[in-house]
């Protein structure tokens, strides 16, 4: 394929850092000389310096013979103007990262399609709806649902009274009588292992499961956690994703969102209907004492700076608040969180990033996910008629071992397969792959 991304930020590198590895034709374009010479100097793209908005820049870039033009600067209003353009030039699929996510009803996206919009990605209103699946669900680290829950896929760390902990899967079997579930991969000291039938769970392994919707409670049970009822979540910081974030979680929590300009404090609190809107220092411990974060259920910090986000999630992990999430730009911190004792980390412009990569997947991709601090990826394919994935029962595919066929969609009813199962012409397959063995999985699909 051959890619144009307009941005050389950090959405922009982390996807053509992520599609390099594919071997795509990749041009990247950035009027900051220094951010494009840093890219170039750690992965394979061409760099053209230059203005994306600049129709003799996107000429250059050939733009008119590219398969897909994704815009990821950080100025919407350039974002779309690229797109458009790009589009009236020949450009075969365009995407426009935008932060406005107020603005993206389906009204709005009709107009950006007839304009050459094809798709819009907005990086608030993506991570906003993950810290929400993430209160919904209190004893997960990470949680994806497939087809409108049919599916998930999500970790869970293993405690030290675990009826799993020390034990292979094969000899914990009889925990899973109606095979509604299976663990599919584990962390263990920043190393991601695919989980096979001998694979011993030790305590703390983060393990990924792919569940039916009635069995999250009996996986939270084997692996020692209980799915906590969580009532009071303060939010720290009046950012889009905090101020999205509670006016997302206050119909169904009581919600307190710690602001410290006071100017924006009263206009979240006009705009919000529900949520307390507190004007004080959240960086100030006495403050947040003053506010019963000792009473909070959940914290959640997305100020604009990862280090506060960080320091006060510690801070209230200290009171005793048991659900912590922390907002990060760094894309280098994700890794840090199970190691700190903050229970999920979240970059939105890595979660943008995610999604966006779907377009690029060989095969009929209907979804992508990545878990945080995973070697790997969970890509939902559209199983075609007279591919090689529906040749043969799975276990005589040869599917390699860093891959796992997690769960399968069929007549809108979700469930797990095993190796005698037999994919057909319009299931959804829930795929699990390390990164090294993508492009084999794909060819299943084609």
């Amino acid at each position: 394929m051959r890619i144009v991304i307009a941005g050389a930020g950090e959405v922009g590198f982390h996807l053509a850092k992520m599609m390099s590895n594919e071997a795509q034709n990749i041009y990247i374009i950035d009027d900051n000389e220094e951010r494009l010479n840093y890219v170039q100097s750690h992965i394979d793209v061409f760099g053209v310096h230059g203005n994306a908005k600049d129709i003799h820049v996107l000429k250059e870039v050939k733009v008119s013979d590219c398969d897909l033009l994704i815009a990821a600067t950080s100025s919407e209003e350039t974002n779309l103007l690229v797109c458009i353009n790009g589009k009236k030039l020949g450009a075969k699929r365009t995407i426009a990262r935008i932060s406005n996510y107020e603005g993206i009803d389906a009204e709005m996206r009709d107009l950006y399609s007839s304009l050459g919009v094809d798709d819009i990605i907005s990086p608030v209103e993506l991570a906003s709806q993950e810290i929400k699946r993430l209160i919904n669900v209190s004893a997960l680290t990470n949680d994806y649902e497939f087809e409108g829950g049919k599916l998930s896929v999500f970790g869970i760390s293993i405690s030290a009274n675990s009826p799993l902990k020390d034990r292979s899967i094969v000899e914990t079997r009889h925990l899973n009588p109606n095979r509604s579930f299976k663990p599919i991969a584990l962390l263990r000291n920043d190393e991601t292992m695919m989980v096979q039938g001998d694979t011993v769970l030790l305590e703390n392994d983060i393990v990924y499961f792919v569940s039916t919707p009635g069995s999250i409670n009996e996986i939270t049970n084997i692996c020692g956690q209980e799915c906590y009822k969580i009532k009071n979540v303060m939010i720290l910081g009046g950012s889009r994703i905090g101020v999205l974030t509670a006016e997302m979680l206050e119909k169904d929590y009581n919600v307190i969102l710690i602001e410290k300009d006071k100017q924006k404090a009263e206009s979240i609190a006009e705009h919000l209907k529900k949520t307390l809107v507190v004007c004080t220092d959240g960086t100030d411990v006495l403050a947040l004492e003053e506010e019963n974060i000792g009473d909070m259920d959940a914290f959640i910090s997305v100020t604009g700076n990862s280090e506060t986000n960080i320091i006060t999630s510690l801070v209230a992990k200290s009171h005793g608040v048991r659900k912590t999430i922390a907002g990060v730009e760094n894309i280098d911190y994700i890794n840090l969180s199970h190691n700190i004792g903050i229970d999920t980390l979240i970059n939105k412009k890595m979660i943008a990033a995610s999604n966006i990569f779907k377009f690029i997947r060989k095969g009929e991709v209907a979804a992508i996910a990545n878990l945080h601090g995973v070697d790997g990826e969970i890509i939902e394919f559209n199983v075609k008629a007279g591919t090689k994935i529906t040749s043969k029962p799975l276990r005589d595919l040869k599917i390699p071992h860093t891959a796992n066929i997690a769960g399968v969609i069929r007549d809108r009813e979700g469930f797990i397969p095993f190796g005698g199962f037999q994919l057909q012409e319009g299931d959804k397959a829930v795929v699990f792959t390390r990164t090294d063995s993508i492009n084999i999985i794909e060819e299943f699909f084609q």
